[in-house]
């Protein structure tokens, strides 16, 4: 990581959050859990609910009367009053992979600034892999940060990589492929395709290890704020419909179709 200036106190302690949420998660992912639904019938377990009321007490703590909205307080009726500056917490992204015991499943913490992600966490205990970025000073890392260590492990620079000659590698959700994504590709010279859970496709564009991730189906801001944030530090984008970014604090929290990428311009969505 560039040391042309010291990551914020902020910043370090969002990445202190989603760690230590993530050993809380990666805990009763070993243990074991009992599945519940959700009104919109959409699985829970006792890890996203612990990870979330550790990282609501961090965040209170490091930025009092900043708003957090995270997914299990808004399921429970619990929405802030956002303005300018809030945060967007998902707690267990990719509670599938959790249930069925893939290990793609993410700890996602990002702040959000007049509409767009500026700081982004993104933590996959399972897999030991910590993504985090700045977008400001354009500056992301990645680290091997196991759960067993409580020492901070040492940080890698990232970067998107330049469009391979050969062809684009593409994630996709392993759990929400469509008809529309195949046909979206359609049009693109795709060397391979990768299935990965969670946020951690985002992560894979921005370390440089794939070039394009369609998402066309529905998500939530708290599943695509902190993966954006990295991925911009990294030098890359995230286009809504009619080639506009992808913007946040929007009604609901629910985000319209999307693309993201590194150096490639992808094709339009229409509007």
């Amino acid at each position: 990581m560039s040391t042309d200036s010291a990551p914020s106190a902020l910043f370090e302690a969002m990445i202190a959050a989603a760690v230590q949420a993530g050993r809380v998660a990666h805990d009763i992912y070993r243990a074991g859990f009992a599945v519940t639904r959700k009104a919109d019938h959409s699985p829970v377990t006792q890890a996203d609910h612990a990870a979330e009321a550790l990282i609501l007490r961090a965040l209170a703590q490091a930025a009092p009367g900043i708003p957090i909205v995270a997914e299990e307080e808004v399921a429970a009726g619990r929405v802030p009053v956002i303005g300018n500056r809030f945060f967007l917490v998902d707690p267990l992204d990719g509670t599938k992979e959790f249930v069925q015991k893939r290990g793609d499943y993410t700890v996602n913490i990002a702040l959000i600034e007049n509409g767009a992600p500026t700081l982004g966490v993104v933590y996959a205990p399972a897999n030991s892999r910590l993504f985090a970025g700045e977008v400001g000073p354009r500056r992301a890392f990645r680290s091997d940060q196991s759960t067993d260590s409580h020492a901070m492990a040492p940080r890698r620079p990232i970067r998107v990589r330049p469009v391979p000659a050969a062809g684009l590698t593409v994630v996709s959700s392993r759990s929400h492929a469509t008809p529309e994504t195949d046909a979206y590709l359609a049009s693109y010279a795709v060397a391979e395709r990768v299935s990965v859970g969670s946020s951690l496709k985002f992560c894979l564009v921005a370390c440089a290890e794939a070039d394009l991730y369609p998402r066309l189906g529905p998500t939530m801001e708290w599943d695509t704020a902190a993966g954006h944030a990295v991925l911009l530090a990294a030098g890359g984008n995230v286009w809504g419909p009619g080639g506009v970014p992808l913007r946040y604090g929007k009604s609901g929290f629910r985000n319209p179709f999307f693309v993201a990428s590194g150096t490639l311009v992808p094709h339009q969505l229409a509007a």
